[in-house]
């Protein structure tokens, strides 16, 4: 072997073995955040940038694996995905919870793979990612190889559909919160969902927990519950929460702490089912949400694009709203009433970013306008 390409493996090899450094000065040290690379099989230029929340201690932990979702534009420019309301609740329960960039997303290697209109070829492209990462994590010592679920949002819900039909060792269940892939430029791709969720069904022999809501922006009601009908119909144990509508846009139910009490009693009851952990410890409750901001309860005051509602800001304040409309959840938007603003998004708590934001603006106090999808302004 030549010099130059031992120094190449060598290189690859400490990519892998070290926490990725790049990332480490945005780590949440309440949740102990760390960031790794993912070596994948076969590909040996190709890493996985992985975000792990670890509770302290040797271990083992079972294992909560979360899939991502794919935002509008580029898979490269989407950044890593922090689901840090997800990750308090299975730390409280001992879990380390492990979210995988896929291929292509981020600051993992290659190119975004499935592209085109083999939907059901798309997911089962994906959950190979999941199988590289749960074959380098179940081979460290604080991990339970035998106790796994995998979850997964939107393209990550679909991810971990087909995910299911590997029938990986360990894994318990599945959870799938508004998964699926819209690709409107694709003739019948919502029967192309339907169908691709029957076919992975056949080879899986795990429970699954569904989540849709009726105003959810990528899948029609009709779309999910054609991919339901199938997936049951197909042998597929699944059972469908359909909880009618949430805020703005249902899609973004995982994200929101306002999601919470719809997703999280049923999470619970589904691990108990299955021989899962599923209430929180108590060794583990410094993973709890102390500390974090209030959530205050959604009002009427206006809809939440209605951007001419808004008060005290002027036209400053109005275009920062239009950008803030265009974040990902979690968000918060702040306004003050001598006009001043300031919005915040990403993260476990916003709201305290944003309130903060605004603040350094402002002599008054700076009052919450909108959080997630929800207008709360009184």
């Amino acid at each position: 072997m030549k010099l130059k390409t031992l120094f190449l493996v060598a290189a690859l090899l400490g990519a892998w073995l070290a926490p990725a450094a790049a990332q480490s000065g945005d780590l949440d040290a309440s949740l102990n955040e760390t960031v790794i690379l993912i070596p994948k099989a076969g590909s040996p230029a190709l890493a996985l940038e992985t975000t792990v929340y670890k509770p302290e201690g040797a271990g083992p932990f079972p294992l909560a694996i979360i899939n991502h979702g794919k935002a509008f534009g580029k898979a490269r420019e989407q950044a890593r995905y922090r689901p840090a309301i997800a990750a308090r609740y299975f730390l409280q329960r001992g879990y380390a919870v492990i979210v995988p960039m896929r291929q292509g997303f981020s600051n993992s290697g290659g190119n975004y793979a499935g592209a085109g209109c083999d939907l059901e070829g798309n997911g089962l492209a994906h959950a190979g990612d999941v199988k590289a990462t749960l074959d380098y994590v179940t081979a460290q010592p604080w991990a339970d190889r035998n106790n796994i679920v995998v979850l997964g949002q939107s393209h990550g819900g679909w991810t971990t559909l087909a995910f299911g039909a590997q029938a990986y060792p360990g894994v318990k269940a599945l959870v799938n919160f508004a998964g699926g892939l819209r690709q409107e430029k694709c003739p019948g791709w919502e029967q192309a969902l339907a169908l691709g969720a029957g076919r992975y069904a056949r080879n899986t022999r795990l429970p699954s927990l569904w989540f849709y809501g009726d105003n959810d922006s990528y899948f029609s009601t009709s779309t999910f519950r054609a991919m339901h009908a199938q997936y049951t119909a197909a042998g597929g144990k699944a059972r469908l929460v359909a909880f009618g509508e949430f805020g703005s846009d249902a899609h973004h139910l995982f994200g929101s702490r306002a999601g919470q009490p719809v997703w999280q009693p049923e999470v619970t009851r589904l691990l108990a089912a299955v021989g899962l952990p599923s209430e929180r410890q108590a060794k583990f409750a410094k993973y709890g949400t102390a500390g974090l901001t209030p959530l205050p309860p959604e009002t009427d005051f206006a809809a939440l694009e209605n951007i001419i509602k808004l008060p005290h800001v002027k036209s400053a304040g109005r275009a920062g709203y239009q950008a803030y409309l265009t974040k990902l959840i979690p968000r918060a938007f702040a306004i003050g009433p001598d006009g001043a603003w300031g919005w915040a998004d990403g993260g476990e708590d916003p709201l305290k970013r944003a309130l903060e934001n605004c603040q350094r603006q402002s002599k008054a106090q700076c009052r919450l306008y909108s959080v997630d999808d929800f207008v709360v302004w009184q």
